[in-house]
């Protein structure tokens, strides 16, 4: 395994047409890749609008999918890893609707899914109010994917909120968490920064964080502010909310040195995993 790579989030804005969304998605891929990135991240949602009136428009079948093809393409054409934001996905067996990231190999082959499990359902009297569980389901595993560079977990947004999925990660050898999200105008100030740090901080791992950019003519306005942090909860690459790549290179060895100088309850048992 090599001990370092260099990491990109790619910060898009989805439009209603998806055949534009995915064209631009599968440039921006290959952009990456040309400026060195090995691991390629993308936005919750990022080939269509979000929102639950979008999510049965937009579902697909995974195997028979545009996205996926273009994923895969992508993924293989760039010789990189790619953790594909999330997709509204529709199972044939059930009919039912999940937020879904897919991840691929650098031969294009899917090696990962992941369905969201908390479901972002909130209400903030006056602010805003969101129920994704009215069209979505929920999904009931959790989920790692092995790279060159060691083993990473996937989480979806809301999902970040809830430290055990980090914690089983991190236990399980992961050196990196990484969750596409679409925090809002709302949440997005409070708590956007604040929980990828602190991730990162429990587990002594990296996090990273892909959000659209921010469309104040849609629906839903996204926070943005896609970042990088490190496991002492540093920050290596953040935005603002317009378009944009940014980009860090994940030093393994980091995660290490940090668990040897600051050790948590599991630190001394987790290290020899790395």
């Amino acid at each position: 395994m090599s001990n370092s790579f260099k990491l990109a989030c790619i910060q898009l804005s989805a439009t209603a047409d998806k055949t534009v969304n995915l064209l631009k998605t599968k440039s921006k891929i290959l952009e990456a890749s040309r400026n060195g990135a090995k691991v390629i991240v993308l936005p919750e949602c990022f080939n269509s609008p979000y929102g639950t009136q979008y999510f049965a428009e937009y579902a697909e079948n995974i195997s028979q999918g545009e996205s996926a093809k273009t994923l895969s393409e992508a993924a293989k054409e760039a010789k990189a890893f790619v953790v594909g934001g999330s997709i509204p996905e529709r199972e044939d067996s059930s009919g039912k609707l999940f937020n879904t990231c897919l991840v691929y190999d650098t031969e294009g082959n899917l090696i990962a899914k992941h369905r969201k499990v908390h479901l972002f359902d909130i209400n903030i009297p006056g602010k805003i109010k969101f129920q994704e569980s009215e069209t979505l389901s929920p999904g009931n595993s959790l989920t790692q994917f092995e790279t060159d560079y060691g083993k990473i977990g996937i989480g979806i947004c809301y999902d970040m909120r809830f430290p055990e999925m980090a914690m089983i990660a991190a236990r399980k050898g992961c050196i990196a968490m990484i969750y596409p999200g679409a925090f809002n105008l709302t949440t997005g100030p409070l708590h956007w920064e604040l929980l990828q740090r602190a991730r990162a901080v429990d587990n002594q791992f990296f996090v990273a964080t892909c959000s659209p950019a921010r469309d104040m003519s849609a629906a839903y306005h996204a926070w943005g502010h896609s970042t990088i942090v490190d496991p002492s909860g540093q920050i290596l690459a953040t935005t603002e909310h317009e378009e944009a790549i940014i980009y860090a290179n994940i030093d393994v060895e980091q995660i290490k040195v940090i668990r040897q100088s600051i050790p948590n309850i599991e630190g001394k048992n987790i290290i020899k995993k790395i």
